[in-house]
């Protein structure tokens, strides 16, 4: 209880958030990102409105602040993107201090880190209130394809069989002396990259046809399938509507 689990974003809890079905989450964060991405970059009234939105679902999930906040590291690279525009592109130029900084570029920049933002706050109350299991079977009852439904299961079971079977053979090598110091030791790294290929292939054949053996057919069973109440999709799709308000009026106002 209140203590991470499951695997590096999930936390564990009881929050109408985390009550809400994976699909209906899905749908919502979907729904979002389309409404912020399709809102001007001048509307900054608007980006600030979105802000206090998701901060309120933030809150709602009751998942520490910190802990959602240290996983917005995740964006450095598009703050990082963000921060060059203005340097590089053309057009009437603004004087920063000492700096001479394009102005289309400063506006780009700011659309760039603001929809990032949003997009990555988004994400993480997905991630941090829905186990990945609770997910793929959200996208299943979507009607995804099987067959990316059955990928993605795969995926998430043997992550951690193979992240295992690549720190045993860390393991192994550094107890034989083995030390990754300098670019002579590439070589031997490279061989351990084929190894772990080569046992992972070989371990998913295994694995594929012990399951036809049981009689898999290409899709994996549902251990239960049951309807979606109305209130949870009027719960699941207050924030996305609450955005599309804003964004209409934004649109009105511009």
């Amino acid at each position: 209880m209140g203590a991470p689990h499951g695997h590096h974003l999930h936390w564990h809890g009881h929050s109408p958030i985390h009550r809400l079905p994976a699909h209906v989450k899905l749908v919502s964060l979907l729904a979002f990102v389309v409404t912020v991405v399709a809102t001007p970059r001048e509307a900054y009234w608007a980006f600030a409105a979105y802000l206090l939105l998701m901060l309120g679902v933030w809150v709602a999930s009751r998942v520490p602040l910190g802990y959602l906040a240290r996983r917005m590291v995740v964006e450095v690279p598009f703050v990082v993107f963000a921060l060059l525009i203005p340097f590089v592109a053309t057009g009437p130029r603004v004087d920063v201090g000492p700096l001479s900084l394009s102005e289309p570029g400063l506006l780009a920049a700011w659309g760039i880190l603001a929809k990032a933002t949003l997009g990555v706050m988004a994400s993480l109350a997905l991630a941090t209130t829905t186990e990945p299991r609770d997910i793929v079977a959200g996208l299943e009852h979507l009607r995804l394809p099987a067959l990316m439904v059955g990928i993605l299961t795969f995926m998430l079971r043997y992550l951690d069989v193979v992240v295992g079977e690549l720190e045993r053979m860390r393991i192994a090598r550094e107890s034989r002396g083995f030390r990754a110091t300098s670019v002579r030791q590439w070589p031997a790294i490279a061989a351990t990259t084929g190894a772990l290929f080569i046992r992972s292939y070989e371990r998913g054949e295994r694995v594929h046809l012990a399951m036809l053996s049981r009689g898999y057919g290409g899709r994996m069973p549902l251990l239960h399938e049951t309807s979606t109440p109305a209130s949870a999709w009027a719960r699941g799709l207050a924030l996305p509507a609450a955005a599309l308000l804003v964004l209409v009026a934004a649109v009105v106002l511009r």
